[in-house]
């Protein structure tokens, strides 16, 4: 049977300029305009672009949700065809025929960096409107947000250990990161400072120089999900986590930035049953989100804004007491607490207005 289509728009243009195409998703604005960000990767066909958009932007709206920001999801794409050669021409005219799709919007659609897309890029979207967010600081934006997802991921991964292992500390503890790239090496670096066993894995294989020099481990990426663990960090790429990976896990906690990291919602039970407690990439990998939308929309402090980032571990802490009193999966759990917090916002707005509680804890 197929699923039911819940998003509220979905636009897909042939950019005149590019000719590539661009998708812009918008899953749901229920709490507020919709956020995410702008992803430019090679695609098998534009098929393949339109479900990652549509993922990513169900996603983007529990994770907004969880946080507590009034905001809704969504998520834009720029398909490039696998043979494609992306000159520096090319890029430039996708991101102008992008910034006049957005534009389109008038706000209710709000963007930022996202895989193969960077703070740089930002500058050019913001010729055209400006809800394009961690554009460089001397350009109105607060830059690139790898800092404080990592902080946020570092932050829900205490809250994950204390549940687990009785104590946030990770001193001692084996952590494996898979994925070193700019969140992943801030996380290893906040992990190591604290006394944990490091032990990083990437694909681009000039990254093990720089693992081994920060007196890291290194695991090649095909045993990275594998290795001997206590805590397991997917902090690369999505959909990870199968019927074939998940029975060679040996960590007992899995918290990490990566988008999407289960194949199928059904994985989270496999994982629940051998005792591994997974908590939902879309409560720990807001961090970013959380600061950016914080400074850059709500004119927070840095200090401000990072006291929200770190509010990630009282989220956590009470998803899991959540997840633990109900006999459900984090999950579960944390889809109840984000759709309750949704259907309240719907209903206020039906009323005409209201107020919608921002803290997740409030519409338990």
């Amino acid at each position: 049977m197929s699923q039911p289509f819940t998003h509220e728009d979905v636009v897909m243009r042939r950019g005149r300029r590019s000719g590539l195409v661009l998708i812009v998703a918008v899953h749901s604005r229920a709490l507020g305009p919709a956020v995410g960000g702008c992803r430019l990767r090679r695609y098998d066909g534009w098929h393949e672009g339109l479900a990652d958009a549509l993922r990513l932007s169900e996603a983007m709206t529990y994770k907004a949700a969880m946080a507590g920001l009034d905001f809704g999801g969504g998520k834009s794409v720029i398909a490039l065809a696998r043979d494609t050669e992306l000159t520096a021409e090319l890029r430039q005219a996708a991101l102008e025929d992008l910034g006049e799709l957005i534009a389109s919007f008038h706000g209710s659609y709000r963007t930022g960096p996202d895989v193969g897309t960077g703070p740089e890029d930002m500058v050019v979207l913001k010729r055209f409107s400006p809800y394009a967010y961690c554009a460089p600081p001397e350009h109105g934006g607060t830059g690139d947000f790898s800092g404080p997802t990592a902080t946020g991921v570092l932050a829900a991964l205490r809250s994950g250990a204390r549940h687990v292992f009785g104590d946030a500390s990770c001193a001692g503890r084996t952590v494996v990161i898979s994925g070193f790239g700019a969140v992943g090496s801030g996380i290893a670096a906040g992990l190591a400072a604290e006394g944990a066993q490091v032990v990083v894995s990437d694909v681009d294989p000039s990254r093990k120089v720089q693992a081994l020099a920060s007196g890291y481990g290194w695991v090649e990426p095909a045993q990275a999900l594998s290795a001997p663990a206590d805590i397991l960090v997917p902090a690369a790429v999505g959909g990870v986590l199968d019927d074939e990976t998940v029975p060679h896990i040996t960590a007992r906690l899995i918290v990490g930035p990566a988008n999407n990291q289960l194949t199928e919602e059904r994985t989270a039970d496999t994982l629940a049953d051998r005792g591994i407690v997974w908590i939902p990439d879309f409560v720990a990998s807001a961090g970013g989100i959380a600061y950016t939308l914080g400074r850059e929309s709500q004119h927070c402090t840095h200090e401000a804004a990072l006291r929200r980032v770190e509010g990630i571990a009282d989220t956590v802490s009470d998803l899991l007491a959540a997840a633990r009193s109900a006999g459900v999966t984090p999950l579960r759990a944390a889809r109840r607490i984000a759709e309750r917090r949704l259907a309240t916002a719907a209903a206020c707005a039906q009323r005409g207005g209201g107020d919608v509680p921002a803290d997740p804890a409030a519409t338990r």
